[in-house]
C-alpha cells in the first residue's frame, strides 16, 4: 500500500478528479446493493403463490432501473478514474523526459539506452496501473465489501453473515505471503526486460558490423539466449501471479459451502426465508469480484511500487553540470579566453590529469586549429567547451564573461558542433538540416549546404532535399553525413563553430571547399578545427598541439614547421602519402 503514499502528491494535485470519481463509485455500490434485495422479495413472492402483475413490473421494473443507474455511474466513476491515470502517467513520463534532457555526459556513460528506454515504457506503465486499475480495485473492493456486508446482515441475518465471511481473512494472509515475492520477481523482470532492450537496440544499430564480419548467428544466439533469460524470469512472475486468483476464488468457495450448510438449516429451522438465502448467495456473489481484485491489487501494487522505485532512482540522480538561478540569457558573443589549470574526468582515479596548463585566446573571426595523437586531449577540451562537464580548475569565457554565467540555451545556442560520427534523424535531408531551426526557409537551407559542399550531392538524391536519409542516414555515404552535419550546424549562424574532425570523410578538394567557404561566410564568427590531418589546419590563425593533455607546440603553421616538432613531421609524413596517393590515382586513370 505504500505505492499510494509515494503517489498522494499526485492525488492531491487531482483532488477534485478523484473525489467526483469515488462520488460515483458510492452511487454505484448504493445501486448495486437494491438488486439482491429485491431478487429475495421477488423469490418470497414466488414461493407464496403471492406474485401479482402488479408486484412483477415493480421488481423487474425495480431491478432494471437500478442496473441502469449503476451502468451509468459505474461508467462515469471508472472516465473519472482513468482520466486521473492517463494525466499521472503524462506527468512522469515529461518528468522523466526532461530530466534526460538536463543529464549529463556521465549520466548516459552510466545508464544505457536500453535501461532509459525500459523505464519511460514499461515501468511508467506499471506505475500509470496503480493509478487506474489500483484505484479501481482498491476502492470499488473496499466499499463493495463493506456495503455488502452491511447488506447481508439488515437483509438477511447477521449470524449467517458472521460465518458466511469467516474464510475471508485467509485471503489477507495469502496476500502477506505473496508479495514480497511477486515485488523480487517483478524486479527481476524489469531488469531483463532492460538487458533485452539494449540487446535489441544494440544489434540493430550495428547490424552493419555484425553482417560485414559475418556475426550474424553469432549475435543471434546471444539474443536468442536473452529472450530466453527474459522468458524464464517472467516465468517465475506468471507461476507467482497465477496463485492469487485462484486463491481468492477457493475462498469464496468455502464461503459458498458455508452458505449452503448453515443458510440451508436456517430455512428448515424458518429463522429465514427461501427469497433471504437467495439474496445472501446473490450478495455472496457480489463479494467474488472484491476477492480476486483484492488479490490481484496487491500484484498491480507490488509492481508499481517496484517501478515506482525504479523511476525515482533515475529522477534522483544529479547533472553535475547545472544552471546557475540568475544566469545571464543574452546569447554568448566575443573572444574565447580558455585557462584550465586542470580537469580530471569523474571517478577517475588515475594521477595524471587528463587536461592540464590549458592556456588559449581566440579572438572572435579567428580559427584555432588543434592538433595531436590519438588520447591526448583534443576532445575533452571541445567537451569542456560544450560544458559536458563543468568540474575543472580555471575559467572558460565568452565576451569575458564565464560560460558558466550563461544559461544552456543562451550559450549552447551559440555552439554549433559537428563530430566524426553525427546522429541523423529519419526524416528528409532538409529537415535534418533544418533541425536547429526548424522555420528555415528553403533558400537559407540550400544556403548552408552549399557551404558544407553538400548542395550538389543533395540535388543527384532521388529527391533532392525531400529524400528520406533513413536511420541514423543509412542512405548516404559517410562524407555525405559528415557535410549534412556541418549545415546543420551553420544554420543556428554559431558564434563558435566547432568541427571535432568532422573533415576526416570527405576528400581534400572538398574539405578545401568547404573551408575557404566557412572563412568567407563567418566574418567576425570563431571557428574551431580539431583534426588529424593537418591540411585542416594548416590556416588556420592559431594551431596547437596536444600531448598527453597539455599544449607541446602551438604557432601558425609556418612556425610550426619551422620548429620541426611533431607537427612538422606529421605535416611532411602526410604531404608524402598524398602525393604518392595522387602520383598512384594518376597512373591508374593513365593505364585505363
Amino acid at each position: 500500500m505504500s505505492i499510494f503514499g509515494k503517489l498522494m502528491w499526485f492525488f492531491k494535485t487531482h483532488q477534485r478528479l478523484y473525489i467526483l470519481g469515488l462520488s460515483f463509485l458510492f452511487l454505484t455500490e448504493v445501486s448495486q446493493m437494491v438488486s439482491p434485495a429485491l431478487i429475495g422479495q421477488f423469490t418470497d413472492q414466488v414461493v407464496r403463490r403471492e406474485l401479482t402483475l402488479g408486484s412483477l413490473v415493480f421488481y423487474a421494473g425495480g431491478i432494471l432501473l437500478f442496473s441502469l443507474l449503476m451502468y451509468g455511474f459505474r461508467y462515469a466513476w471508472i472516465t473519472h478514474i482513468f482520466q486521473g491515470s492517463a494525466l499521472l502517467e503524462k506527468t512522469l513520463r515529461q518528468q522523466l523526459f526532461d530530466h534526460y534532457m538536463a543529464m549529463d555526459t556521465t549520466f548516459y556513460q552510466r545508464h544505457r539506452t536500453g535501461d532509459l528506454m525500459a523505464h519511460a515504457s514499461n515501468d511508467l506503465s506499471a506505475i500509470q496501473r496503480v493509478a487506474s486499475g489500483g484505484i479501481l480495485m482498491l476502492v470499488d473492493s473496499v466499499v463493495v465489501i463493506i456495503f455488502t456486508v452491511a447488506s447481508m446482515i439488515l437483509v438477511v441475518d447477521w449470524r449467517l453473515t458472521l460465518i458466511g465471511i469467516l474464510p475471508l481473512p485467509l485471503l489477507i494472509l495469502g496476500v502477506r505471503y505473496l508479495s514480497p515475492k511477486i515485488r523480487a520477481a517483478f524486479t527481476a523482470s524489469q531488469e531483463a526486460f532492460s538487458r533485452l532492450s539494449n540487446k535489441s537496440q544494440e544489434s540493430i544499430a550495428g547490424i552493419k558490423a555484425i553482417k560485414t564480419l559475418g556475426q550474424e548467428q553469432q549475435d543471434a544466439a546471444a539474443f536468442e539466449a536473452q529472450v530466453q533469460e527474459t522468458i524464464q524470469i517472467n516465468k517465475r512472475v506468471a507461476k507467482i501471479d497465477a496463485m492469487f486468483g485462484p486463491m481468492a476464488t477457493l475462498i469464496m468457495t468455502i464461503s459458498y459451502v458455508i452458505m449452503m450448510t448453515y443458510g440451508g438449516s436456517l430455512v428448515v429451522d424458518r429463522q429465514i426465508t427461501i427469497g433471504q438465502l437467495v439474496s445472501f448467495s446473490t450478495y455472496l456473489g457480489l463479494l467474488v469480484w472484491p476477492m480476486f481484485g483484492l488479490g490481484q491489487l496487491f500484484n498491480v501494487l507490488e509492481r508499481g511500487n517496484a517501478s515506482y522505485i525504479r523511476v525515482q532512482n533515475i529522477l534522483a540522480e544529479k547533472s553535475a553540470v547545472v544552471e546557475k538561478p540568475d544566469a545571464i540569457t543574452t546569447r554568448a558573443t566575443g573572444d574565447l579566453e580558455i585557462d584550465v589549470a586542470a580537469f580530471r574526468y569523474p571517478d577517475d582515479d588515475t594521477l595524471s590529469p587528463a587536461l592540464k596548463n590549458i592556456k588559449l585566446s581566440v579572438k572572435a573571426g579567428e580559427t584555432l586549429g588543434i592538433v595531436g595523437r590519438v588520447g591526448s586531449g583534443k576532445t575533452t577540451l571541445l567537451k569542456l567547451l560544450l560544458r559536458q562537464f563543468d568540474g575543472y580548475t580555471g575559467t572558460i569565457k565568452v565576451g569575458g564573461t564565464d560560460i558558466k554565467d550563461y544559461t544552456f540555451a543562451a550559450y549552447l545556442q551559440a555552439i554549433g558542433y559537428v563530430a566524426q560520427e553525427n546522429f541523423l534523424f529519419s526524416t528528409t535531408v532538409r529537415d535534418n538540416i533544418r533541425f536547429a531551426n526548424i522555420n528555415a526557409s528553403q533558400a537559407v537551407v540550400v544556403a548552408a549546404a552549399k557551404n558544407a559542399a553538400f548542395h550538389a550531392d543533395v540535388l543527384a538524391l532521388p529527391a533532392g532535399y525531400d529524400t528520406e536519409v533513413g536511420e541514423h542516414g543509412v542512405s548516404l555515404s559517410g562524407g555525405q553525413k559528415q557535410r549534412l552535419a556541418i549545415a546543420r550546424a551553420l544554420m543556428i549562424d554559431p558564434e563558435i563553430l566547432i568541427l571535432d574532425d568532422a573533415l576526416s570523410a570527405v576528400d581534400a578538394r572538398t574539405e578545401k571547399q568547404i573551408l575557404q567557404a566557412l572563412k568567407s561566410e563567418r566574418q567576425g564568427k570563431t571557428t574551431i578545427i580539431a583534426a588529424h590531418r593537418m591540411s585542416s589546419v594548416m590556416n588556420a590563425d592559431e594551431i596547437i598541439v596536444f600531448d598527453q593533455g597539455r599544449i607541446k607546440e602551438r604557432g601558425t603553421h609556418a612556425e610550426l614547421m619551422a620548429q620541426n616538432g611533431w607537427y612538422a613531421e606529421m605535416s611532411r609524413q602526410q604531404q608524402l602519402a598524398t602525393a604518392i596517393e595522387e602520383k598512384l590515382d594518376g597512373k591508374v586513370g593513365t593505364d585505363v
